[in-house]
């Protein structure tokens, strides 16, 4: 179990002494959430789906957690290209130990990033509300916000082990780059951070079914705004989507600790 915490502490250290990471990170959201968020609020409106940025926040803290943690991966290159990695496979502890503490870690940095823009939605003027139902007045319900972390560790946890995996097998950081790139942007834009998925051609629904993401923003949009409960641009329920995702984390975990125990020295 120490060499879990030291992997772990190792990460979350890195990231407090990287005082312009952490402001940068949030620049891409904060973005999305300024210019789409406001800018297409009153097409929002028109069509009779409410407030868009009540809509959009959860799915711009999605996405803050879902960059942050699966390009948590590429610290493994960093390690593996100044010899860290070799030094930590060579130690007399056992790789699952390291794996899971440099994931763990990962994940926890992520969720710090998804509070920090969580943070910044709140500036923004989003608001967890307990009910939101047409003609029905919501109410703000501020006890949303710690159901909303687990949701937020569980989006961490997933593709930090994703990210995990694909470090543990990719040795070239371009090559990684990439497939990264290949990977987020369509699991950000097909998970339906940005629009209802309701009524899409079935292909795309089935895609959209497929995309892990989707589940966490849902869960994340259920929690902050009541989407379960009055179907407001809401695919499934609290349990379906607290389930799959602790599923797909143990099958992305288990995954990562069998592809980085593979590694040769």
């Amino acid at each position: 179990m120490g060499a879990i915490y030291i992997m772990w502490l190792r990460e979350v250290k890195r990231y407090f002494r990287s005082k312009a990471q952490i402001i940068v990170s949030l620049g891409q959201p904060t973005l999305y959430l300024l210019a789409l968020g406001f800018g297409f609020g009153p097409v929002f409106a028109k069509a009779g789906a409410g407030n868009y940025l009540q809509f959009m926040a959860p799915g711009v803290i999605g996405m803050t957690v879902l960059f942050s943690s699966i390009f948590s991966g590429m610290a493994m290159l960093w390690d593996r290209q100044f010899g860290f990695l070799k030094e930590t496979l060579v130690a007399p502890v056992p790789r699952l130990h390291i794996i899971l503490g440099r994931t763990l870690g990962g994940a926890t940095v992520a969720s710090l990033q998804g509070l920090l823009m969580l943070v910044v939605c709140l500036i923004a003027g989003f608001r967890p509300v307990h009910a939101h139902a047409a003609g029905t007045p919501a109410s703000h319900d501020w006890l949303a916000l710690p159901l909303a972390l687990i949701f937020v560790g569980m989006i961490a946890l997933v593709f930090a082990a994703l990210g995990a995996s694909v470090g543990s097998t990719i040795k070239d950081m371009q090559g990684f780059q990439v497939l990264m790139n290949f990977l987020v942007m369509p699991i950000f834009f097909l998970s339906g951070a940005l629009y209802p998925l309701k009524n899409l051609p079935r292909v795309l629904s089935w895609i959209t079914h497929a995309d892990p993401l989707t589940y966490g923003i849902d869960g994340l949009r259920g929690v902050l705004i009541g989407s379960w409960q009055f179907n407001f641009g809401s695919q499934f329920n609290f349990m379906l989507d607290l389930c799959l995702l602790t599923g797909l984390a143990a099958i992305f975990l288990t995954t990562s600790a069998w592809l980085f125990s593979r590694i040769e020295v």
